[in-house]
């Protein structure tokens, strides 16, 4: 599709997409206990891994409030999208990174976040 078409979106805008439809699953379950997080999308997760991970490229990662800042919960769009098989391997994975920071920050278990959560063959 020509890029001057409307309907016309690039990988980065499909995958945000994905995570603002995973975000307002969650919010309507959710939505007092998540209100004011920000949610954002980075292609890359910095250099310096944070002090709780160990190995590997993280998917996503939450940030507590800080200096005035609310919380901020982070998903890592190329990470994710290099360890998912197809389109809707994408959107269950982009689904179980958001769902695991969210229960990460309410510290629950991410199965009572989302009882679908992991369901999806393969994970």
């Amino acid at each position: 599709m020509p890029t001057t078409m409307p309907a016309f979106r690039t990988r980065a805008q499909r995958f945000d997409d994905l995570v603002l439809d995973a975000v307002e699953h969650l919010e309507r379950h959710w939505g007092r206990q998540i209100e004011g997080t920000e949610f954002a999308v980075e292609d890359v997760p910095p250099s310096n891994p944070a002090p709780w991970e160990h190995g590997g490229v993280p998917l996503g990662r939450y940030f507590p409030a800080d200096a005035g800042l609310p919380p901020r919960i982070v998903v890592y769009r190329r990470p994710v999208e290099s360890r998912a098989a197809d389109a809707t391997d994408l959107a269950d994975l982009v689904r179980d990174v958001v769902v695991e920071q969210v229960a990460h920050m309410l510290g629950r278990d991410p199965q009572e976040i989302d009882p679908t959560y992991g369901d999806e063959p393969g994970r």
